[in-house]
């Protein structure tokens, strides 16, 4: 089992598992207090908000769930590892938990599937918090270009034989650093090619999930305008940069509060969680009884 492989000291939660329509999602939920709903992105898993989770889990009740396909969570057959898909079954998990009042943090894929799953529940929502994320189209074209080339089906076997996403993107020269143990723990995240078909769907979703992306933009705009919004931003990061992405959430939202991180890139939660545990305090501080 995977799990089997994960390092309790560097990853010190509970795991907790519940079965959705279908597959079985592991998601951790620890402490009391204001919620908060991490949301990762690809390759990551929830491992990636470990030491923010670590830090807030004293003062506010942390969830973080692995999607279908990704850390510990199952891979199943019949599902099809898209951005849609994995905001039904995102749905179905904030339902079963019955949270209320809660934050959403949302980095890489993380922000689009949070949000589409929050937008029917805005009446949930206490507030947002955008990392080096999108809830639009993404039309710039190195993104678009990338999309295209990882769903050659050349690419799409380094992909899965090789752990590409995670090898060369995540823990290359341009991912965050990390000791040995932690780079470890994404490995073993997705140990073999059966472990591996999320990875090699998601990149496609850059282009292929363009139309639920434009009916989320507006539908984001229209049921959450009013959410208080830390936008916590690693101004390195060349998919995301933040010249093309900060403007469009500050139109899209009345009151939004920047944090601009000069040393980190994409990788947010690992390369500064310092700086995103402070972003979320400020910004949604624990409310007087």
């Amino acid at each position: 089992m995977i799990e089997d492989h994960v390092d309790r000291d560097l990853y010190p939660f509970e795991s907790r598992w519940f079965t959705s329509s279908v597959g079985r999602v592991h998601y951790v939920d620890e402490g009391s207090g204001p919620t908060i709903v991490f949301c990762h992105g690809s390759p990551t898993w929830s491992f990636m908000f470990r030491k923010v989770m670590t830090s807030l889990r004293n003062d506010y009740r942390c969830i973080a769930a692995d999607l279908l396909g990704f850390g510990l969570s199952e891979r199943p057959d019949t599902f099809g590892y898209t951005v849609r898909e994995h905001v039904s079954v995102l749905g179905e998990l904030l339902d079963h938990l019955g949270v209320d009042d809660y934050i959403v943090v949302g980095h890489d894929w993380g922000g689009p599937i949070g949000l589409a799953a929050s937008v029917p529940r805005a009446d949930r929502v206490r507030g947002l918090v955008l990392t080096n994320t999108c809830f639009w189209p993404i039309t710039r074209l190195p993104n678009r270009l990338f999309s295209t080339v990882m769903g050659t089906r050349m690419m799409r076997r380094r992909i899965v034989e090789r752990n590409f996403l995670v090898e060369q993107v995540l823990l290359g020269r341009l991912g965050p650093p990390l000791t040995a143990a932690e780079a470890d723990q994404y490995r073993l995240a997705q140990p073999s090619p059966a472990a591996r078909p999320a990875l090699a769907v998601i990149p496609t979703e850059i282009t292929a999930a363009a139309p639920l992306l434009s009916t989320l933009e507006h539908n984001v705009a229209s049921a959450l305008r009013d959410r208080p919004v830390v936008a916590v931003w690693g101004m390195r990061d060349k998919v995301f940069p933040a010249h093309d992405c900060l403007p469009r959430i500050h139109r899209a939202f009345d009151d939004v509060t920047e944090v601009r991180i000069a040393h980190a890139g994409h990788f947010t939660a690992e390369e500064a969680p310092d700086d995103l545990i402070r972003a979320i305090v400020e910004r949604f501080p624990i409310r007087a009884a």
